[in-house]
């Protein structure tokens, strides 16, 4: 079943809506904040590399009282332990049984503020909520609810002390971006206590509507050629000089589902190629590995990503069969 074009509109009025609301507390950020949106109706996961007091923690307070979710903040240390994020099993002695105590992973919105410190016995206890919505703690799987994102930031500037992301867990990020400074406008309109209160936000839309929201945009339509671009995309990071690694497929899907979701935030029924530029960088930048020689000779990933985007050309025109 494919998307209505009346479903479109909604999806990209609500879309509009929930940005605006956001950007009240976040301002200047707009591309960021539909980014991480974004990322949540494709129901992926996103990492923000950014410096101190850029307004991260402000931006996932403030996407989950837009969605009248539940938000919770992990602050990564090298003693946390994996029980401290996916919770414990007490004994009651009154009761002569075992009660589950829930862990911060399970609301709708997490933000794992500094993830690169804790040891990656803790980083690994992440990855199965990432990737399949649910935690199994002494043999109990418990699922922790829909939407469901982590918002995860590391900081790039500072190593010591730190431990890298293992690529198994790169990869479960649907897209990496950065907040950076605001502009000079915006800043003086943050002097100027011109941001509203997170806690002044008024709610746009509940979960259970999101997560329909979700399943909408998982319904567009993406034409065999549109595919057939993402594919001969991600085979060329493959071939790439630069890169010892290339995408996976799970970053192929990445690209897909967040390509159905733009489509769908710019009111279409169905992708086109140009959804899948605007995302490019953004969803397989941080899945690239390249070769130590060409970090040294400063390409970056971002590059060889635009690079590809160039070399690889998009479909013009449909044949008529």
């Amino acid at each position: 079943m494919t998307i209505t074009p009346e479903q479109a509109t909604w999806f990209a009025q609500t879309f509009a809506a929930l940005a605006d609301n956001v950007e009240r507390a976040v301002l200047g950020k707009r591309h960021v904040v539909e980014l991480v949106l974004t990322a949540m109706l494709s129901e992926g996961h996103v990492l923000l590399e950014d410096v101190p007091g850029t307004g991260k923690t402000s931006l996932a307070r403030a996407v989950a009282q837009s969605v009248q979710g539940t938000t919770t903040r992990i602050q990564f240390t090298p003693d946390l332990l994996p029980g401290d994020i996916t919770g414990i099993t007490v004994y009651d002695q009154k009761t002569g049984e075992f009660d589950f105590h829930k862990g911060p992973v399970f609301a709708n919105i997490v933000l794992a503020d500094e993830i690169n410190r804790a040891s990656p016995k803790t980083q690994a206890a992440l990855l199965e909520v990432m990737e399949e919505g649910h935690v199994t703690i002494d043999g109990v799987t418990r699922p922790v609810g829909k939407p469901f994102l982590v918002l995860a930031t590391q900081n790039p500037v500072e190593q010591a002390g730190t431990y890298r992301l293992p690529e198994a867990q790169l990869d479960r990020f649907l897209l990496r971006t950065s907040l950076g400074y605001p502009d000079h406008a915006a800043t003086v309109r943050i002097l100027d206590q011109g941001a509203t209160a997170i806690a002044e936000l008024a709610p746009i839309i509940t979960p259970g509507a999101l997560t329909g929201m979700a399943e909408l945009a998982a319904e567009v339509y993406v034409d065999a050629l549109v595919l057939d671009y993402i594919a001969r995309l991600v085979d060329a990071t493959r071939s790439a000089d630069e890169v010892r690694l290339g995408v996976s497929i799970r970053g192929a899907l990445a690209l897909t589902r967040a390509t159905r979701a733009t489509a769908a935030v710019q009111g279409r029924t169905y992708a086109t190629p140009d959804d899948v530029k605007r995302l490019a960088v953004a969803v397989l930048a941080h899945r690239l590995i390249l070769h130590p020689e060409a970090e040294f000779d400063g390409v970056t990933a971002e590059a060889v990503i635009g690079q590809v985007l160039l070399d690889v050309a998009p479909p013009t025109r449909r044949e008529n069969v």
